[in-house]
């Protein structure tokens, strides 16, 4: 069987391995020049079943419409992008509700879950080098409200088998002594332990060549300009002006899914969210953190990757612009000085790598995995922040429904259908 795969980033890599695992001939095709060049080039940095909540959270629309305009906000639509996005937009704040973003933080926690055995239980044993550390992720909160809401929402993770710890401020900051100047601001912390961390666009590079290792064939620079079906099924896709010819395809192509699964009719709400990050040196830094940190305060992620931290924190409605914008590079220099003041001193710009990149996100905050109406066509999209979390079991899920087994978890509460 010859499944082709668009897409070398997370979620087109992945999906490629577990169906050469299944014996399939697999061609992946990248646009860029190389594996993981795009989202999952920088993101933040965390593999976390603890924070699978979708952004969409109660209050989400009152939070937009109090900081609407403001470059310093954590979620910020552009004005350009509101025509393109109002039927999706809609939905969004429509999966606000509480029982609807229960139910979608249900399916993410049990995927996530899912997803961190994945990787421990097939990647881990693979000579693979992209920073993983195993020290769980912490949260820090600056308030005793902020800190007992989180301890209800992690209780209520605790059922899909998220395990943590709530510390009070001196045990957080034993926990990671780089927190010390700004432990008498903290009302305490959540410890995750079985959370993961580690560099994404390494692990892309690295799974690529064991893909490449296995048999599957990667074709770089390369532009799938549509799919083509006949009598009902996906069979062909146009290659920079070439055909080529397969028994089904995964489309994992991101933000840009969408246009590709329109060619064949096929409506796949998937919206693009830019993120922010930057990559800083740590070797100067007074006292080097290791624990990766969330501030759910300044909505911020500090992530020690190696010799270096990822810093990622702001999503920005702006439809494909992947500009970087001052003002948004500048709020997230600020956050590291608010969790990690005495760092300050150390940050060097000119060393800094400043990035952004388009998470896919869906209406519900779910990812999109599975069949479509259109026979052999498959979609693996949709992940938005938690990409480098589902990789893995989405991957093995996806490939295993292309192989016509049924999935260790049910497939039905991902498929597009739902929509």
């Amino acid at each position: 069987m010859r499944c082709l795969v668009i897409g070398a980033g997370l979620l087109g890599l992945t999906t490629a391995w577990f169906l050469r695992q299944h014996g399939f001939e697999v061609t992946v095709v990248e646009r860029r020049g190389a594996p993981g060049e795009e989202t999952s080039f920088a993101n933040g940095g965390m593999l976390h079943a603890s924070q699978a909540s979708p952004w969409n959270e109660p209050g989400v629309l009152w939070q937009v419409l109090k900081t609407l305009g403001r470059e310093d906000s954590a979620l910020l639509i552009r004005a350009r992008a509101l025509p393109h996005m109002m039927p999706w937009a809609w939905s969004f704040f429509r999966n606000s509700r509480r029982a609807a973003y229960v139910e979608n933080l249900e399916k993410n926690a049990r995927l996530a879950d899912y997803s961190l055995a994945v990787m421990n239980e097939h990647f881990r044993a693979l000579p693979m080098s992209f920073d993983r550390a195993d020290r769980g992720t912490l949260k820090i909160y600056r308030s005793p409200a902020e800190l007992e809401v989180a301890r209800e929402v992690a209780l209520r993770c605790r059922d899909w088998n998220v395990s943590y710890n709530v510390l009070d401020a001196s045990a957080v900051v034993e926990l990671e002594p780089a927190l010390t100047p700004i432990g008498d601001q903290l009302s305490g912390g959540i410890h995750f332990p079985d959370d993961l961390s580690g560099d994404a666009q390494r692990f892309c590079v690295e799974l690529a060549s064991a893909c490449t290792s296995a048999g599957v064939q990667f074709e770089y620079n390369a532009t799938v300009e549509k799919l083509l079906s006949e009598r009902g099924r996906c069979h062909a896709a146009c290659i920079d002006g070439e055909l080529r010819y397969f028994d089904a395809c995964v489309i994992a192509a991101g933000s840009y899914s969408g246009a590709l699964a329109r060619s064949l009719g096929v409506k796949v709400p998937v919206q693009p969210v830019k993120g922010y990050s930057l990559t800083l040196p740590l070797e100067a830094w007074p006292v080097v953190p290791q624990v990766p940190v969330i501030d759910e305060h300044f909505h911020a992620a500090l992530c020690p990757l190696g010799k270096r931290m990822r810093v990622a924190g702001t999503a920005e409605f702006a439809g494909f612009d992947t500009s970087l914008t001052r003002s948004r590079i500048e709020n997230l220099y600020s956050l590291v000085a608010g969790v990690y003041p005495q760092a300050a001193v150390a940050l060097k710009h000119d060393k800094t790598i400043e990035w952004a990149g388009l998470r896919p996100m869906s209406p519900d905050g779910v990812g999109i995995m599975g069949p479509t109406r259109v026979a052999g066509l498959y979609l693996n999209t949709g992940h938005g922040h938690l990409g480098w979390t589902m990789a893995p079991g989405a991957g093995k899920l996806v490939a295993d429904c292309v192989a016509g087994q049924g999935g260790e978890i049910p497939l039905d509460d991902y498929q597009l259908t739902r929509f």
